[in-house]
């Protein structure tokens, strides 16, 4: 199988000290692409020297949600000079996150628009986390989006009510580990979306498929999101990950 991580952190610290062996596995696993996210300016330099360093992974850029509290103007054009470099796929992830609230509502609403300027204004997909915030973040995007698909919802768990208002004004859902969880109501959610606008993602070191609960996770472990997701489908791996894959190609026009 060849297949694309479309969202994980391989900046994050608990990769520091085993990523050449992190990446190793992955490319075992038959992920051929990765899609590392930044958080904060930081973070998001980090992730281009992760760029620089390995040709299997791309970027995208941009400030948590719960970082909205401190950001700054200056940030939003460091975050604009940092997207110019080749291997920058898309601006996030942003949005709004009203389940932690680590910053206030006005504070994440106003990160959240200038991020959507930016994928605008540079022509890239924006890549958009949501946690119990679904209204708001539609009528946000209700106001913004253009006619080409402009991006994703990260790590969808929402229910298909949610997802039908989401992929007409044109994004694409991508799914994580959880959907294997016990309790995971996303398998429905997976039979009813167009299979041109799934994606499949690990948020590593986040969100462990089941197999691999309680421990970290990391791009090999995509292999098992494949594996569900492909008997929600009645695909088998290979058919899903070609497909998911090639969905990936088409939104984030990889060099």
């Amino acid at each position: 199988m060849k297949i694309t991580d479309t969202h994980c952190h391989l900046d994050e610290d608990r990769f520091e000290t085993d990523r050449d062996e992190v990446m190793r596995r992955a490319g075992a696993a038959g992920v051929s692409r990765l899609i590392s996210v930044g958080t904060d300016i930081q973070s998001d330099i980090k992730t281009i020297a992760l760029v620089e360093k390995y040709t299997e992974i791309y970027a995208v850029i941009g400030i948590h949600p719960h970082e909205s509290g401190t950001v700054k103007e200056a940030d939003f054009s460091q975050l604009e000079k940092l997207a110019i470099h080749t291997k920058v796929v898309g601006i996030g992830e942003t949005g709004l996150d009203f389940f932690r609230n680590h910053a206030g509502r006005e504070a994440q609403i106003a990160n959240f628009q200038r991020h959507l300027e930016i994928a605008a204004k540079l022509k890239l997909p924006v890549i958009i986390h949501t946690r119990q915030a679904t209204a708001d973040t539609l009528a946000i995007l209700q106001q913004w989006v253009t006619v080409a698909a402009p991006g994703v919802i990260h790590c969808f768990s929402g229910d298909w009510q949610a997802a039908k208002q989401f992929l007409s004004l044109g994004f694409y859902l991508s799914f994580a580990g959880y959907i294997g969880y016990p309790r995971s109501h996303s398998p429905e959610v997976i039979k009813q979306t167009p299979p041109d606008k799934l994606l499949v993602e690990t948020d590593a070191p986040f969100l462990p498929p089941q197999p691999h609960r309680g421990q970290r996770n990391e791009p090999a472990y995509i292999a098992e999101t494949v594996k569900v997701m492909a008997a929600a489908l009645d695909k088998t791996p290979e058919a899903t990950a070609e497909m998911t894959t090639a969905n990936a190609l088409r939104l984030f026009k990889f060099q």
